[in-house]
């Protein structure tokens, strides 16, 4: 199954779609997916193959995500997702430890916050989160990336804790790709609470990466974010 499902992936591939998608991933020398392939197949293409090989094992899930090529792993992880979705206790914790070990594998943004929510996040809601912690500490872009997406999860479930903590970790963090996440994630609490929001910007705006700043006020007032990016919220 391993086999046919690699070559539909390829019957399907686009090369002036990869050159579209190209521009959304950095690719050049020394850049986070230099070494990446890209097909140039549509997410719902994807989704479509992937429905059709939800029966996969977690062994040939293994070799997709350890294929350069992009759509490999984003196929694997779609049947990843789907089946945690289906699993019992069980096989959840097999599909979680599964995923903390590829996790330097899951290595582009789009990945990661495909599947970070939906298997970390969702298994984590109520058990111990000290491996986001963990994970938020990683010299690790991709990891440092989870930690943070992971929390989507508690947020749709009103659990802010875990992400103004994690936030706070990653302040200084250096990676733009980081700083849109957090800025991302901080815009999430916003949207549901902006008393806990506006509780975190006035301790850290100041001293927060501009993007990161721009991200987390993005549904704020225009002129409450003047005052934000201005520096005269105090």
């Amino acid at each position: 199954m391993l086999n046919l499902l690699k070559e539909e992936l390829q019957k399907f591939a686009n090369p002036e779609k990869a050159g579209i998608f190209k521009k959304f991933f950095k690719r050049g020398s020394g850049e986070y997916a230099e070494e990446d392939i890209i097909l140039g197949i549509s997410a719902p293409e994807q989704r479509k193959i992937a429905e059709r090989y939800f029966d996969l094992s977690l062994d040939n899930l293994q070799e997709l995500i350890n294929s350069r090529i992009h759509e490999h792993k984003l196929t694997a992880l779609l049947i990843l997702i789907h089946k945690y979705s289906k699993a019992d206790e069980l096989l959840k914790k097999q599909i979680f430890d599964f995923y903390l070990k590829n996790a330097k594998n899951i290595n582009n943004w789009d990945l990661v916050d495909l599947s970070a929510p939906n298997i970390l996040g969702n298994f984590l809601l109520y058990k111990d989160k000290k491996i986001l912690y963990n994970l938020a500490k990683s010299d690790n872009l991709w990891e440092r990336r989870i930690s943070i997406l992971s929390t989507f999860y508690f947020i749709r479930h009103g659990q802010f804790e875990e992400t103004v903590n994690i936030s706070k970790l990653l302040l200084t963090d250096e990676h733009d790709l980081i700083h849109k996440a957090v800025g991302w994630m901080l815009r999430e609490i916003g949207k549901r609470d902006q008393k806990r929001l506006e509780q975190f910007l006035i301790q850290h705006y100041k001293n927060m990466p501009r993007t990161m700043l721009r991200y987390a006020i993005e549904k704020l007032n225009p002129k409450k974010r003047q005052q934000y990016l201005k520096g005269e919220i105090k």
